[in-house]
């Protein structure tokens, strides 16, 4: 199979979709690997490790993508990226595609197969290629909160950790899944006072036995919901429902209910954000302040860490790009159920109901188009 690895363009993402070691297990297994001249220079690998590795250097975007079977990234193509886009091409890597319908139609115009990392299911059901940029993601929530408390950036000036005779800061996490989990243990790490709220009370108990109780567990409804958010200095939105949009649970008018000066970090944004008043940002221009409260929407903030993030991603998706290159997608799909979940778009069609179901779209199944 020829597979094309482009650079990255969103605003600030350094990240590469295939480390050199992934291009040379792939050129191993009889594959053809172009990839796009400083792709990697962000994560720090350079063309001349990926030349090493047994790929081959194309010096712009545009050839890599025609050139390729299969194109690797790590965020969703943007509008310039639309007309690269070659039909039957499988496109493999974090789609999103719930509250995008401009990228879902461009997809599907296309033709494109479009396997999404987040929709990915492993055999106990959960989301292997999710979880460690969520792991990434939570953790950095913690620290990009706490930034962003400091008074000449616009927060209510609150040290998370506080000092001896000043209480720290409260922070309120929605969401104990595993962006709620590593935001948990950074915020406890660091002294905060901290809250977790969520819906699935076994969740609820694995986190306070992990953490001895020294983490507040609630059920989330709404009257525990309003009375965290009136002690918060840190809100931090964890929410996911796997293909969906996210749903708002704090809306325009609970703000009222904050302090001045308070932050909400959603790292839901990329699902449309759990806040009424959430609106994708950049790491060029992060936050944007709402009836006084500081709103952190960064749809990328792992980019931000690309070393790390980019080796923990190439952890988990690199095994799932061999299949599909040594097996083609119907024998891949044949053999992996839970890679079935991760075909969103195929053959002009939504084949995630979530997707079709967000955007109010025909879903047509897999099965359907086979």
């Amino acid at each position: 199979m020829r597979i094309g690895v482009p650079r990255e363009i969103k605003d600030h993402e350094y990240r590469v979709g295939l480390v050199p070691a992934g291009a040379h297990a792939l050129a191993e297994a009889g594959h053809h690997v172009v990839v796009e001249s400083g792709a990697g220079d962000g994560s720090g690998f350079t063309d001349g490790e990926y030349e090493s590795a047994g790929a081959r250097i194309l010096s712009d975007a545009r050839s890599v993508w025609s050139e390729s079977e299969m194109v690797i990234k790590v965020k969703e193509p943007l509008a310039s990226e639309f007309e690269r886009m070659q039909p039957g091409q499988i496109l493999f890597t974090y789609l999103h595609l719930a509250p995008l319908p401009e990228l879902t139609q461009a997809l599907l115009d296309h033709e494109v197969t479009g396997v999404a990392y987040e929709t990915i299911e492993d055999k106990k059901g959960h989301l292997p290629l999710l979880t460690p940029m969520s792991e990434v993601a939570g953790r950095m929530s913690v620290m990009v909160g706490t930034y962003y408390q400091q008074r000449p950036l616009g927060g209510r000036g609150t040290l998370l950790c506080g000092v001896p005779g000043v209480p720290p800061g409260d922070v309120m996490i929605i969401g104990g899944g595993i962006v709620g989990l590593n935001a948990a243990k950074v915020a406890h790490g660091f002294g905060g006072r901290v809250a977790v709220l969520d819906t699935n009370i076994d969740r609820l108990r694995m986190i306070d036995d992990l953490f001895h109780g020294a983490v507040t567990t609630l059920a989330s409804n709404q009257h525990n919901l309003i009375a965290a958010l009136r002690r918060a200095d840190l809100v931090i939105g964890a929410v996911l429902i796997p293909g969906r949009s996210a749903p708002k649970l704090i809306t325009r008018s609970m703000l009222a209910e904050m302090k001045d000066g308070a932050v909400i970090v959603d790292v839901a944004v990329d699902q449309g954000g759990c806040v009424e008043t959430t609106r994708a940002t950049t790491h060029s221009d992060p936050v944007f302040t709402v009836d006084g409260v500081v709103h952190y929407c960064v749809a990328n903030m792992p980019g931000a860490v690309p070393r790390t993030s980019t080796l923990a991603l190439n952890n988990a998706t690199l095994p799932y790009a061999l299949a599909l290159a040594n097996k083609g997608l119907d024998a891949a799909l044949a053999d992996d159920a839970g890679l079935r979940p991760g075909v969103n778009t195929h053959r002009g069609a939504i084949t995630s109901r979530p997707v079709a179901e967000s955007q109010s779209r025909p879903f047509v199944s897999l099965e359907q188009l086979s």
